[in-house]
Order: C-alpha cells, then structure tokens, then sequence
C-alpha cells in the first residue's frame, strides 16, 4: 500500500486524531500480516523436518542388516538398484532437511527479529504523533484561556468605564465617589489591556506552533510511518522471493537423487541374477535317466524285462560292477523285509505315486533341512559344498594373514625394544609372540583340512560327471535310460542329504524298482562288528536305531558318505552314522579296509 502521509495535515483539526487512529489500526494490520506468514513458513519448516524424519526411517527399515540373509540377496543388481534408491531417498530427505533449515534460518529467524524492531520503530513514532498532538492541544486550550480571559477582562473595563461616566454625570454623587469610579475604571482598563497583551502573544505562539504541528511534525510522523509501512512491505516481498529461492536451490540436487535412481534401475541385468541364481544353487548332479519299459503283455513274477539288469547277469552279458560287488548290495534306506511276500504293485504305479506326491529331491533349495551342519558341509549337493568349502578357506586364509600382520608387527616392536631397551621389555612380547604363533598354527591345520575336502570334492565332480556318462552309454546299449540317482539320495536323520560320491552311489537308483530281486538274494555276510558310541534313532526309511554301549555287526562299511550299514539281528539292519559307531573290520573279512 502506497499513500502519501504527507497530505493527512490538510484535513481538518477535527479529523486529524481520527487519521492517527487509523493508520494505527492499518500499521498493525502489517504487523499481524507479519506474523501470519512467519507462523506460515515455520509450520512449514516443521512439514519439512517431519517428512526428512520419516523418508530417513522408511530408508532406514528397509536397509539389508549386517550379517543377515537379506545381506546376501543384495548381490542382485535389482536388490542392488533397491539399494542405491534407498540411499538416494535417504539423500533426498536431507535435502528437505536444507530447507527446513535454511527456511528457519533466513526467514523465520530473520523476520521474528524484524517484527520486534518493527514494533519498537512504530510504536516510537505513534508516541511521537501523540506527544505533538497532545501539545497542540496544549496550546489550543492555553491561546482559549487567554482569549476569554481577554473577553472577560474587556467586558469588566467597558462596566467600569459606563459606571465612572454615570457617577461623573451625577450631581448627587460625591467626588469621591467619582474618583473611585474613575480609578476602578482605569484599573479594569489596565487588565483588559494586559489580558490583550498576553492574547495576542500567545496566538502568536499557538500559530507558530500549529504551523509547525501541520507542515513539520506530523507530516515527518506520517512520512516515517509511510517509510516504515513500505519498508514492511518490501521485506515480505523479498521473504517470499527467499521462501521460493531456497526451493530453487535444492532442485538440482534433488534432480541427481532421482537420476541416481534412474541410473540404478537402467543397471538392473536380468541375465546377471540369473545367471547368480544358477551359481547359487547349481547342484552338480546329474540329471536322472530315462523310467525302463516294463512289458506287462508277459507273465512275470515281479522281474523286468528280457533286456534287464537281471537277464543281463544270467546270459552272460557284462556286468555292472557297483562298488567291486556284484550282489547282496541293498540299496540305501530300502528295508530288507524278510515277512511274507506281499502283492506287488507295478512300477507305473510307484512312477505315479512319485509324481503326484512331494517330491523328495533333496538337489533343490526347497529342500527343508534340520539339525546341525556338518563341518565339511557333506549335506549339501556337490557344487555348493564346493563353494562354501572355498568360501571357508579364503575366510581361514584371510583370518591367517591377519594373524601373520600382527606377528610381524610384534617382531617388529621387538627387535624396537632390543635396541632400544627404555622403550620396554623385549620379554614381555614373548608370550604375545607364542600365542599369535599358535593360532596361526591352528589356522593352517584348519584351513589344510578344508582344502583337503575341497580338493576331494573338485576331484570328484568330474569323475561323477565322467561316470555318469560312460554309464549312460552303457545302459543304452543294454535298456532303455533307467533313473538317475539325483532324487535318490541319501537322507540322513536329521532331515538332510548326504550325497553319494563312489561309483556304487551313481548307479544305486536302479535297484529301487528292482529291490524285490535282492529279496530273494542271500543276506551279506559280517566284515566286522562296531559299538555304538551314541543314541541314534533310525526314524528315516532305511536307517536303524541303536543304543549307546550296543554290539552290532558291520556288513558294509562307509564308502565316503558317511554311514556304516550294520545288522543287529537277521531280520534287522540298515545304515547309521559312521561318527555314531566305533569300527572294528575283520581284517581276513573280503573287501574290509583298516581304520586308523
């Protein structure tokens, strides 16, 4: 609002308290103007702060944890993009943080401080208004005084003159009666000329200072108040441009953030996730064969077919050699049921029960495992043993060179000290010396027999993948593709796998649908006797419950799987925990090996 002050003195005398009122009333209307939009902009601030607190909260929450799985799935570039869009919102809340700060800063701060000067500087020149106005006034009623005393004194020496002339014209007046007639006349004369006297100088004043009033003082007053109102206006101006100004400012950082995001989801490879799917969960078996043809147009008594395993072995064609036996080998898990023959259903039937029925495949990650994890990690399938096998040396490896940095360090500060013996005992790092020595010691033995199970396990992979191939080419020559042993492996108590790593385990599946022929073959004989050191419940097909302290008798002894298959009785046997028994193998028993 723009008005000139300066012509308010040409209104009335009457009107110009009612002027003063008035810009009071606007002024303060600024004021509050004012404050309404530093209370604005300071809520705002506070939206600012509250949504950086939640947009850093919502980053914080969905940030992968140290040393959790989610850590581990990060190796994915979309995880990997999910990442860099958490960081950048977490940048993009400090951004809002800025402008909180720089808008409490720069403005609200700035203006709280100009509302207070601005008060001051008002109510400075509103007293100023009021002090002149009120000596006006002064003035005004003093120059009234004088007048009416003037008026008075004028109508008391016009009296008193009548009176004098009346008594002097009266005969029958004394004269001294006159005389005193004549001297009060001349009295009241006196006083209205001194009443005039004092009149005249003070209208002379009184105009002096109503001049003054009109033409210097209240129009300065008003020109202050004029500058002071423009003064308040500009300032919100420029408030408003700051307010927008400091938006502008974090625009192009902003702008990064969300290129940074941009950025990250354009690096997102498909073929890269899958290909760490297929490394991280790459099983190394190979896959199962071709189901044999069963005829059924022949009568058979549960045998398979001319061209099978069996017709093979009596026509004298070759024969598989599963482990250097070429019978009285059960295949792992399968109970030897010694009861009375019962019906038996075809292999189609078992085909569809396997295929309508959960899966046992233990080469999937879907696989649920249970109890500890054996240290060598023989539970998992071959190419993840492999790398975790590696993973635990490079950790071993790197545990050791660590350990080989300090002892460098500590002979280092002692041949410091044997130098310089005030700078302290050489003897006092010996004991640090021996205990460093000691677990980098430890460590090579640690890391040597995980190298061992790693080189075992790299040995083994191709030799399995060799073997399955010449054995394939085998089997077509003789029947069709039979099952291979992927889906048949080992299941240990605890609800996990161990994979089978000699020949005899390559070619185990094709006894499953041919068990019914070992039935009839002669039970194997003992190659040793063994004691449980443990408990064992057999709870898993195939397994057999012993008591700690107990005797049994070994038929077959661990091929590298890690279990023993042993007999209690002649209708009962099956396999447990090598690490369950002590071993004692009859050294004259066929095939028997010395343990150490």
């Amino acid at each position: 609002m723009n008005i000139c002050f300066l012509h308010l003195h040409l209104l009335v005398l009457s009107k110009h308290k009612d002027q003063f009122d008035n810009l009071e009333k606007h002024t303060q209307w600024g004021i509050d103007i004012l404050e309404k939009y530093i209370k604005f902009v300071k809520e705002r601030t506070e939206i600012e702060l509250s949504y950086a607190k939640q947009l850093r909260n919502l980053s914080k929450k969905y940030q992968p944890k140290k040393n959790s799985k989610d850590e581990e799935e990060y190796r994915y570039t979309a995880c990997q993009a999910f990442l860099s869009t958490l960081n950048e919102t977490n940048d993009y809340a400090g951004q809002h943080e800025v402008i909180s700060e720089t808008m409490t800063s720069q403005i609200t701060v700035e203006l709280a401080r100009y509302v207070q000067e601005l008060k001051q500087e008002r109510k400075s020149y509103f007293h100023d208004g009021r002090k002149a106005q009120q000596h006006i006034e002064t003035c005004w009623k003093q120059l009234e005084s004088s007048k009416r005393r003037f008026e008075r004194d004028c109508k008391e020496a016009d009296r008193a003159q009548q009176y004098f002339e009346k008594m002097d014209a009266d005969i029958n007046v004394t004269k001294a009666d006159v005389e005193k007639a004549r001297q009060q006349a001349q009295i009241r004369h006196q006083m209205a000329e001194d009443s005039k006297a004092d009149y005249s100088s003070i209208l002379q004043k009184f105009n002096h200072e109503q001049h003054a009033y009109y033409h210097t003082h209240i129009p300065s007053i008003f020109q202050k108040i004029q500058e002071m109102e423009e003064k308040r206006i500009v300032k919100i101006g420029k408030s408003l441009k700051k307010y927008a100004e400091l938006d502008q400012e974090v625009i192009p950082i902003i702008g990064k953030c969300l290129d940074g995001i941009v950025k990250a989801a354009d690096s997102i490879d498909q073929k890269n996730d899958s290909q760490l799917v297929i490394e991280a969960y790459k099983s190394g078996f190979e896959p199962p064969g071709d189901i044999e043809f069963e005829d059924y147009t022949q009568p058979m008594k549960r045998t398979v077919s001319d061209n099978s395993l069996s017709n093979s072995r009596g026509e004298g064609k070759p024969e598989l050699k599963f482990g250097g036996k070429s019978k009285g080998k059960l295949w792992p898990f399968i109970k030897k049921n010694k009861s009375p023959k019962q019906q038996k259903e075809p292999l189609s039937h078992r085909f569809n029960e396997f295929m309508t029925s959960k899966p046992k495949i233990h080469c999937f990650r879907s696989l649920k495992r249970g109890g500890a994890t054996p240290e060598d990690f023989s539970n998992l399938p071959p190419e993840q043993r492999r790398k975790r096998l590696q993973q635990k040396v490079d950790e071993l490896n790197k545990e050791m060179q660590k350990e080989m940095d300090q002892r460098d360090a500590i002979t280092k500060m002692k041949d410091v000290y044997l130098k310089n013996p005030q700078m302290g005992d050489p003897a006092s790092l010996d004991h640090k010396l021996t205990e460093v020595n000691q677990n980098i010691e430890k460590l090579r033995l640690e890391a040597q027999k995980f190298e061992a199970w790693l080189a075992e396990v790299e040995g083994i992979l191709p030799a399995r993948g060799e073997q399955a191939r010449r054995q394939s080419g085998m089997y077509d020559t003789q029947n069709p593709p039979a099952i291979n042993s992927c889906a048949q492996d080992r299941e240990s108590p605890d609800g996990s796998y161990t994979e089978e790593q000699s020949q005899e385990s390559e070619v185990k599946v094709l006894a499953t649908d041919f068990d019914d022929e070992f039935d009839d073959e002669e039970p194997l004989p003992a190659i040793g006797t063994c004691k449980a050191l443990y408990t064992f419940e057999g709870q898993n097909e195939g397994t057999i419950s012993v008591v700690e302290g107990e005797t049994l008798h070994v038929i077959e002894e661990d091929k590298g799987d890690g279990w023993t298959r042993i007999r209690r009785s002649e209708d009962e046997e099956g396999y447990v925990p090598t690490s369950y028994v002590e071993v004692y193998l009859d050294k004259n028993a066929k095939g028997a090996k010395t343990y150490i």
